[in-house]
């Protein structure tokens, strides 16, 4: 294709200057580049939440600085309906292409599929881009051509199947600028209320702080991986989940980075079927749209929930009475992020111990977390609930003590974030109450005052939750 009029190239999900297959593909073509990311406010079901919001603000800045720098190129800024914005600048630009990046959740699809069909009528030549996945969902099938739906079988055809080179950087483009009707602070303006000042203090939202975090994860994290990548009071994830849900990291740039590192094979290979997990997500999500509000599992619908806004409250706020939940949910507000194993305890003992719908906890997350993702999110709630694809049976049951003293043995995690029980010693740290009297009054603790009882017993949940499974329980 060779085209002189301009192309819009319309950003979404990749604010990243280096491999991105939209920029590369217009940069090349020679025809001047009309930038522009559009905030969508019409009626997408999932809003961004609170803490994604903040994220994009500061993403958006930081790619919008790196355009500039690099390219003296300006981004655009709108807000509305992207149908009406595109065709008011094809009108005003004499744009006959538009590019973009392909979005993966229900709404998107059809906002996209919708706008596609309008702008063809209008000659406008629509061109999209895989810019956030290694393969597309269409791309891992089965032997009979049908969607996986379990982890371990689309793995293992997925380390069978190609990966893309990294596209090189555009050397030069010609950018033209118009008239936008918005900002960055006008549409992702930052909370009047400040909480986010502690996490902008732990993050690096853009695409340098993304290749700071994977060069630093890879150096001195990777090694040790697979032993220590459950341990909430060490450093050794890569949290880049942020990074790579705005698209300021592709996963292609991870997978080669990964293989090319020092690190021994299986430390790679275990790191990178956490990428293939989220990959797995996506496929879930495009394959299975109802994903983030219904069971995938379809008995699951018929669970006798106990629905009650004071037990989810107290989780919600992390006073459960159990260190490692409270720790979890308090590092959640505190930082916008969540360690992965205690995020798997914690929704656990949501759904399990105090048997609420696990479509609440989604929803808590994606208010709260800086890389909330839909695919992630819903494939991930339903995981823990047993009600997903490939999911953990219902009968596993998180112990949250047990949980605490094998992945925070010296309890440097739980100290942190609930500094109020920080003088107990080990044996009581992760289970208060049974601590004698006399070694409470010198931690200066008071069970119920300055720290709450258990607000559920665990032998009790379990039977409890148990028993509501055999309600529902069926063969899948």
């Amino acid at each position: 294709m060779t085209t002189k009029s301009p192309i819009i190239v319309w950003f979404r999900q990749n604010l990243r200057l280096h491999d991105n297959p939209v920029l590369h593909a217009a940069a090349t073509l020679g025809a001047p580049l009309v930038l522009i990311y559009i905030d969508d406010n019409t009626s997408h079901p999932w809003q961004a939440g609170e803490a994604s919001r903040w994220w994009l603000h500061e993403s958006l800045l930081s790619f919008e600085s790196a355009l500039a720098k690099k390219y003296q190129a300006p981004l655009l800024i709108y807000q509305g309906s992207p149908l009406i914005i595109l065709q008011t600048l094809c009108q005003q630009t004499q744009a006959e292409h538009v590019f973009w990046d392909r979005c993966y959740e229900p709404y998107t699809i059809k906002r996209d599929t919708e706008i596609k069909a309008m702008l063809t009528k209008q000659n406008i030549t629509i061109k999209s881009f895989n810019c956030a996945l290694l393969k597309e969902p269409w791309e891992s099938l089965n032997k009979t051509k049908q969607p996986f739906k379990v982890f371990t079988p689309f793995w293992r055809n997925l380390q069978k199947l190609p990966i893309r080179d990294i596209l090189p950087l555009p050397k030069k483009f010609e950018s033209l600028s118009y008239s936008s009707d918005s900002t960055i602070a006008d549409c992702i303006p930052l909370p009047t209320i400040h909480w986010y000042e502690e996490m902008a203090k732990l993050w690096q939202p853009g695409e340098t702080g993304a290749k700071n975090h994977l060069a630093h994860f890879l150096k001195n994290a990777l090694n040790d991986y697979k032993t220590q990548r459950n341990r909430p009071d060490l450093k050794q994830t890569s949290r880049l989940s942020p990074h790579l849900h705005f698209g300021e990291i592709s996963p292609v740039q991870i997978w080669h980075a990964t293989q090319s590192c020092q690190a021994p094979q299986s430390e790679q290979t275990c790191f990178l079927s956490e990428i293939a997990w989220r990959e797995f997500s996506y496929h879930l999500l495009y394959h299975f749209p109802d994903l983030p509000s219904s069971p995938f599992k379809a008995y699951f619908k018929d669970f006798p929930w106990k629905k009650s806004k004071t037990l989810l409250k107290q989780w919600q706020q992390g006073q459960t009475g159990y260190p490692i939940i409270d720790a979890g949910m308090r590092e959640l507000w505190h930082t916008g992020w969540m360690h992965n194993r205690v995020r798997m305890v914690v929704a656990s003992f949501l759904i399990k111990h105090l048997l609420q719908p696990w479509q609440e906890g989604e929803k808590w997350f994606w208010d709260t977390l800086v890389d909330a993702d839909l695919a992630n999110n819903a494939a991930s709630w339903q995981w823990v609930a047993g009600s997903g694809a490939d999911a953990a049976p219902y009968f596993r049951i998180f112990n949250p003590v047990l949980q605490g003293e094998k992945f925070d043995p010296n309890g440097d995690y739980v100290k942190k974030w609930v500094p109020e029980i920080a003088k107990l010693p080990i044996p009581y740290l992760h289970a208060p109450w049974d601590a004698p009297e006399d070694i409470l009054t010198k931690a200066g603790v008071q069970l119920g005052k300055t720290y709450p009882l258990p607000i559920i017993e665990h032998t009790k949940a379990r039977e409890r939750a148990l028993a509501a499974y055999q309600t529902i329980k069926q063969t899948p």
